[in-house]
């Protein structure tokens, strides 16, 4: 699907990561020492953050909804939807959203939504907010990404793969700006990829098993149920695949140059897969930040809220970018925004003791 957003914009964003840090070296001590010197220097595993046992996605958002209200860098009465993206749930029902709205005690107008979603999140969660604010002048959008899937995994010594998932939230706050310039957006899906990257259990289909339960994920391959499960050459494949041609059309959708671009801001799986995209792309490295799953992890959908916040920062408070946004993963899911960001009321990163 492509679609332009007209007189939309971004005027704050807020990343809210936890204090507790991993370390890749300490998390992999019974790998192979080859292995893992390997994994760290070619994917870029670092450090990731995990959320404490007892944190949900809610108590994150929350953590960075009070400090913008707070700090008065957002008021009440100016919101009109919540927007929450999440594939870690406090539950079924209520929805995060919800919990948000009640918590800081919004007005009935309010529009709460859930989306369940996983790497192309924020774009998806950016798109539902550009359509909201379609009815709804003089409002704005609050946009949540968060996700605590790393604390829901149980603690263990012995990894069967790398450890590189991060535990992480973001705030983004989308209004209407009738000076803005226009937002070009292209999303894309296929279903049939959907078994590359899957969580078994803990819903109706498969619910939570014991510790140590495994299932056959194809060709005889057994992972455990309580994990997140990624088939990484296909998911690679994928990616080297379909990005380059999606990217390429959604220039020329946009009738810009990739040089025109000044920040090519995409989800990080890992250095490695960034590179080679980068290469297929002919985007020089400098343009394309490759950093965030090296210190932080890879938080999903909040990833890309994460590397604008972390690698920009008060930047886009004083000054503009012309940059492309891509996300891709879960679903399979896959999509590109070309949007100006910059000129922003605030672009904070916050570390919460939760």
């Amino acid at each position: 699907m492509q679609a332009v957003y007209k007189g939309k914009k971004i005027t704050g964003m807020l990343s809210i990561l936890p204090e507790t840090t991993y370390k890749f070296d300490d998390e992999t001590k019974n790998f192979p020492k080859s292995r893992a010197t390997r994994l760290k220097r070619i994917m870029g595993y670092e450090k990731r953050r995990r959320a404490k046992k007892e944190t949900t996605a809610s108590d994150l958002c929350l953590f960075g909804m009070h400090y913008l209200l707070e700090h008065d860098l957002i008021q009440k009465a100016d919101i009109g939807a919540i927007i929450v993206v999440t594939m870690t749930p406090d539950y079924f029902i209520p929805h995060v959203s919800n919990i948000i709205h009640g918590e800081c005690g919004l007005a009935d107008d309010v529009i709460c939504i859930d989306i369940p979603q996983a790497c192309a999140g924020l774009l998806i969660g950016l798109m539902e907010a550009f359509m909201l604010l379609e009815h709804m002048k003089g409002k704005k959008a609050v946009v949540f990404t968060a996700n605590v899937l790393n604390r829901k995994m149980e603690d263990t010594e012995v990894f069967e793969e790398p450890p590189f998932g991060g535990d992480a939230a973001t705030i983004t706050v989308v209004e209407n700006d009738s000076a803005a310039e226009d937002i070009y957006f292209d999303l894309r899906m296929d279903g049939k990829e959907r078994n590359s990257l899957i969580f078994p259990a803990g819903a109706f289909k498969f619910p939570w098993q014991n510790k140590g339960v495994k299932i056959d994920v194809g060709d005889g391959v057994l992972r455990e149920a309580n994990r997140l499960n990624m088939d990484g050459s296909a998911v690679f494949n994928f990616v080297q695949r379909e990005v380059p041609p999606l990217i390429d059309d959604l220039m020329a959708f946009s009738k810009q140059n990739k040089e025109d671009i000044d920040w090519y801001l995409f989800h990080q799986p890992n250095k490695f897969m960034l590179q080679k995209l980068a290469d297929k792309l002919n985007v020089c490295h400098e343009k394309m930040f490759m950093n965030i799953v090296e210190k932080f992890g890879n938080s999903g959908a909040s990833v890309i809220g994460v590397n604008i916040v972390y690698n920009l920062g008060k930047e886009l408070t004083r000054r503009e970018y012309n940059c492309c946004l891509s996300a891709f993963g879960g679903g399979m899911a896959w999509g590109a925004m070309n949007i100006k960001l910059g000129n922003m009321d605030f672009c904070e990163m916050l570390e919460s003791n939760l």
